[in-house]
């Protein structure tokens, strides 16, 4: 019967087992190999097939730590990992191995390497949905041979040269929103009133946009850095900005408009195919507005920090702003972290074994934050600092930020006008107020609620 021993046969007993207390030693054990397993398994069905990364919906507590802050600095967390273990591996489900790099050593050497790393992610993107392998286009997701040719087409639309043409008409709409926010006074919302229209407007001429919905480009600019629900909204943003800007190209293949769009087609013609000119643009559109609108609007409220930081911009010499425009870059280092590189082979970093199909993130935040490079009290902002090396803010190697000069001078024209129209221009909240994106590839502020005296803001 159940519950009855048989009594015909010896009960065998293990002199070292004791009762229950033998499970909690053999149960993990087996537990764990199960999972090992099963994370091989599905291991090997990412690279035979891909995943479904357009439907993660969230990130494991532990492996958040490379996206969270504390104002404007990275979580205390990021610095130990720097110091004790600046290759380290992230806890993500299964067998999924992903390696944070957060020394300035480590992160450049990484973000140099085109024999050991690739940036091609359609491995990890399925056949259908919001974000499939053949909807990733773009420098950021490319290899060489095709990364080379499409980056050749882009870059002389972004030397200094060229882009001094832009000066007068980024004049021009830093005034003109600057008019806005003094309208909107006493107090107003920097970013919705410059931070965002700035870069946004600037990037649409440059491309040869007509866009008339900005509230909408400005949520979805957002949501597709946003990684609070995983990956799942950041692909659906990602959708559908591409959408719009596949429609934009396949107008202008008919009728090439004045902008980089419009030049790229009547240069290119059918050697470039729709998707690789529209990944161009999104790369280009998304990259020239999100980044420069987060660091306008918490440039600010930095140098709003120190009176004296903020006449250094307000009366300064070229110099001068060039030297806290730098600093800003470095301390604020929006971009969080690198286009994500994957492992080609098994191999060394930093003396930390990685095998074939591991992702490497690296930090640009905690890179740019080492002692080793950036010199004393690193977490300070100081615009007399000297670093050893440069920043990584707008990465490096062949995959740096191109539009990292017109990125600059949007900077330099915008501070210093924005602070001799408001030289009373003072936070509206107290700091601790301020809602900072909790979790999001680009850093930023949605709101910066701004007081303007009555004087100032009519004059």
């Amino acid at each position: 019967m159940f519950g009855t021993p048989d009594r015909s046969h010896p009960v065998r007993t293990d002199p070292t087992a004791h009762g229950r207390r033998q499970g909690p030693r053999v149960a993990p054990a087996v537990r764990a190999r199960a999972r090992a397993l099963a994370g091989r398994l599905i291991t090997r069905r990412i690279q035979r097939k891909g995943i479904d990364l357009s439907a993660m919906t969230f990130i494991p507590e532990r492996s958040k730590v490379p996206l969270q802050r504390t104002g404007t600095d990275p979580v205390p967390k990021l610095a130990q990992l720097r110091a004790t273990d600046p290759v380290h591996r992230l806890r993500f489900p299964f067998d999924f191995r992903v390696y944070l790099v957060t020394g300035h050593e480590q992160v450049r050497a990484v973000l140099a390497d085109r024999t050991n790393y690739s940036n091609d992610i359609r491995h990890l993107l399925p056949g259908t949905g919001p974000g499939t392998g053949e909807d990733v286009g773009g420098l950021g997701f490319t290899d060489p041979p095709v990364h080379t040719r499409l980056r050749k087409i882009v870059t002389p639309e972004f030397t200094m040269r060229r882009l001094a043409r832009l000066e007068p008409m980024i004049e021009r709409i830093v005034a003109e929103q600057l008019d806005e926010l003094a309208a909107a006074g006493p107090t107003a919302d920097l970013a919705r009133l410059l931070s965002f229209p700035v870069p946004f407007q600037t990037i649409c001429a440059l491309l040869g946009l007509d866009l008339d919905d900005r509230q909408a480009f400005a949520r979805l600019g957002v949501q597709r850095f946003d990684a609070t629900g995983g990956a799942a909204g950041a692909f659906g943003a990602v959708s559908e900005q591409r959408a719009f800007l596949f429609d934009a190209v396949a107008r202008q293949r008919k009728e090439p408009g004045p902008g980089l769009i419009g030049q790229i087609i009547r240069d290119e013609g059918d050697l470039i195919s729709d998707l690789d000119l529209a990944g161009l643009a999104d790369g280009v559109f998304t990259g020239g507005y999100e980044t420069t609108a987060g660091m306008i609007s918490l440039s600010t409220m930095v140098l709003l920090r120190d009176p004296a930081h903020a006449e250094l911009v307000r009366n300064g010499t070229r110099a001068d702003v060039d030297r806290v425009v730098e600093e800003l870059l470095r301390y604020l280092s929006v971009v969080q972290l690198a286009f994500p590189r994957f492992v080609k082979h098994d191999m060394e970093l930093a003396g930390q074994p990685l095998r074939a199909g591991d992702v490497v993130l690296a930090s640009l935040s905690g890179a740019n934050r080492d002692p080793a490079t950036a010199g004393a009290d690193p977490d300070a902002f100081d615009p007399a600092r000297v670093p050893t090396s440069g920043h990584l803010a707008f990465g490096h190697g062949i995959h740096r930020c191109i539009g990292a000069e017109l990125a600059r001078m949007e900077l330099r024209i915008v501070l210093p006008a924005l602070l001799r129209r408001f030289p009373d221009l003072a936070l509206a909240v107290p700091a601790e107020q301020l809602a900072f994106r909790p979790l999001s590839f680009v850093y930023g502020l949605d709101e910066l609620p701004v007081r303007l005296r009555a004087a100032d803001a009519a004059a």
